[in-house]
């Protein structure tokens, strides 16, 4: 279903009764990513899934400024008021992910628990915001340039994304489908607005966290399995788990073992949600 938000419309699909399950897909992904999951987790939860501006069937604005954090963050509470949902437990992967922690930082009384998958903080210092910056440009103006399917060939070859390739060969076809169905422009604002380098770092704000956080990582990700365990020292009631033979998509390549995981966090803070 899609709803017009600020003007923008949103693609929103929700699956399942009960406790309302909120979930937020990466870069070059859709509300489709979590179809295969949606159909699990919707036995126990009221799942949401929601395109991300820029991707699947939201809008694609032509202005990097609406597709900011802070922009998506009042987009997100809006949806939330519209569905008549007070607050959510927040699953957010990647980008998804990093979007995740700064709603929760925006509106922390609308967050109930907080599941991040392959996701970061964002970066430190200024210099390395700056350096990421002008990267993310660069890949956004050859995006927009070369066009979907010499962007989503590259994108396929990234070292983050080589256990997909053990993936078989249909799993390869379907994520490659649904990569192509994005558009140059809204994949070349979002790395603009969203991107890693254009985040603010939101390490020193970890330790204020209050709420429990489970932190999802695939062993064979090593740049997220020590971002993982360092984000475990800051937050105050932190949840570390390294998912065996799994990259960057744990959701993709263990769905069976992710959803288990998730259920499993969901109920044992159960209680301290009533």
């Amino acid at each position: 279903m899609i709803y017009t938000i600020e003007g923008q419309p949103f693609y929103v699909k929700i699956e399942g009764e009960g406790e309302p399950l909120l979930l937020l897909h990466g870069f070059t992904g859709s509300s489709a990513s979590w179809m295969p999951l949606m159909k699990k987790l919707s036995n126990f939860y009221k799942v949401i899934a929601i395109d991300l501006i820029g991707h699947g069937a939201s809008g694609k604005p032509d202005d990097p400024a609406l597709y900011t954090m802070e922009a998506m963050g009042s987009y997100l509470k809006k949806l939330l008021q519209i569905l008549r949902i007070d607050s959510i437990h927040l699953l957010g992967y990647s980008m998804g992910g990093r979007f995740a922690l700064s709603f929760t930082v925006q509106y922390p009384d609308c967050v109930k628990t907080l599941i991040l998958e392959s996701s970061s903080p964002g970066l430190i210092t200024k210099e390395e915001r700056d350096e990421r910056i002008q990267n993310d440009h660069r890949l956004a103006r050859r995006i927009e340039q070369e066009g979907m399917a010499s962007f989503v060939d590259f994108w396929e070859s990234v070292p983050l994304f080589s256990t997909q390739k053990k993936l078989p060969l249909r799993k390869q076809e379907e994520i490659r489908k649904q990569r192509l169905s994005n558009t140059e422009r809204g994949l070349a604002n979002s790395l603009i607005g969203m991107g890693t380098g254009a985040q603010r770092s939101y390490w020193e704000m970890l330790d204020d966290l209050s709420i429990p956080v489970l932190l999802l990582v695939g062993e064979q990700d090593q740049k997220f399995v020590s971002i993982g365990k360092k984000m475990e020292k800051l937050l105050p009631q932190a949840d570390f788990v390294q998912i065996n033979d799994a990259g960057h998509t744990i959701h993709v390549e263990q769905p069976e073992i992710f959803v288990k995981m998730v259920v499993a966090f969901l109920k044992k803070h159960a209680d301290s949600n009533l």
